[in-house]
């Protein structure tokens, strides 16, 4: 059994969230807290797997309590935020202060049933994930290594990456440590609508290629990374020499959208064997058949090896089907990305 603490300044999301979650078999919402003070003593006494928190509360913001509980009593924290710009840049910020998964509270874009299914996966995932204290320094802008990832010459293919829990940090440093004249790059990162944003700028401050979120018919090429909107599938189109993304909608696949299977089967289908996959740190098994297709259709795949993976589902899947060639660490993908994409 999942023991929950639910830690938001609003009775009505409370309710709400224990009421969905009760339904679980496997989850128990074990208390709620109206602000960080209470939650720090429910902590304590109850115990919990893991906490959904907010961010914007009273007496103490859920971001500076964050920080203080990964430095003194790390456990899997899930982040849930209000669909806003500035929401997604505290997030982001969240994400780096040692938050394992962030999502929107029920809006517009997703409804309390959308949610709870949502939910119920990442608290899953979340009690999996393996926790560590953050670095304390703030991230910054690290060059490439000198060597072979910046003297080679870059070739036109394409890099597809997928990932989910714990995925923003293995991306990012995939990322940092690619070259700017890197192949076009499209990625996929389970993330709520407009947190996608947020993480593809933070993305752009740190890494020598340009990364932003991808717009519908955008080409890509090298040096360019493309990041899938939130709530939006991304697939790779073909047309003569050129290859570009289509964002659409579309129902959930894999429980997701966008959805790593929609890309990769995409990229297997326009590039074949001018593609190298990375399946990265996620749970579930979004990506796995995607990845399988991409094998067969004569692309290059790479699996995120369990040592280096926060949860290792989506990369086992893939490998259990038979679609990796190489299964590696997270430090030796970005120049094994590389090398395939010379062959």
């Amino acid at each position: 059994m999942i023991k929950v603490l639910i830690v938001d300044d609003s009775a009505i999301v409370r309710q709400v969230f224990s009421r969905e979650l009760g339904q679980a078999e496997d989850i128990e919402v074990v208390g709620t807290a109206p602000d960080p003070y209470v939650a720090r003593d429910k902590i304590v006494q109850l115990r919990p797997d893991v906490l959904l928190l907010d961010i914007e509360m009273p007496r103490m913001d859920g971001l500076t309590f964050l920080r203080k509980l990964m430095k003194h009593y790390p456990l899997p924290v899930i982040i849930v935020s209000s669909l806003t710009n500035q929401g997604g840049e505290l997030a982001m910020d969240a994400i780096n202060a040692g938050a394992v998964e962030v999502m929107t509270k029920p809006g517009s874009a997703f409804s309390v049933a959308d949610m709870s299914t949502t939910l119920v996966d990442k608290i899953r995932a979340a009690a999996k994930a393996r926790v560590e204290k953050p670095l304390q320094s703030s991230p910054s802008r690290v060059p490439p290594p000198q060597g072979q990832l910046t003297d080679r010459k870059m070739t036109n293919a394409i890099l597809a990456i997928g990932a989910s829990t714990g995925g923003t940090q293995a991306i990012q440093a995939v990322l940092q440590a690619m070259p700017r004249n890197a192949p076009g790059t499209v990625i996929v990162q389970h993330m709520p609508e407009k947190f996608t944003a947020s993480f593809a700028a933070r993305l752009n401050e740190l890494c020598a290629m340009e990364v932003r979120e991808a717009r519908n018919n955008d080409t890509v090429r090298p040096g360019l990374v493309l990041l899938a909107p939130g709530n939006y599938h991304m697939l790779l189109r073909r047309s003569g020499a050129r290859f570009y993304v289509q964002v659409k909608e579309g129902p959930m696949v894999c429980r997701q959208r966008p959805s790593v299977e929609v890309l990769f089967k995409s990229v297997a289908q326009s590039a074949g064997r001018n593609a190298v996959g990375a399946i990265l740190t996620g749970m579930g098994r979004d990506g796995a058949e995607g990845m399988l297709t991409m094998h067969q259709a004569g692309a290059r795949t790479i699996a995120q090896d369990e040592a280096s993976s926060v949860v290792f589902g989506m990369p086992k899947e893939a490998i259990k089907l038979g679609g990796v060639d190489k299964t590696l660490p997270l430090s030796a993908i970005p120049e094994a990305m590389l090398d395939l994409a010379q062959q």
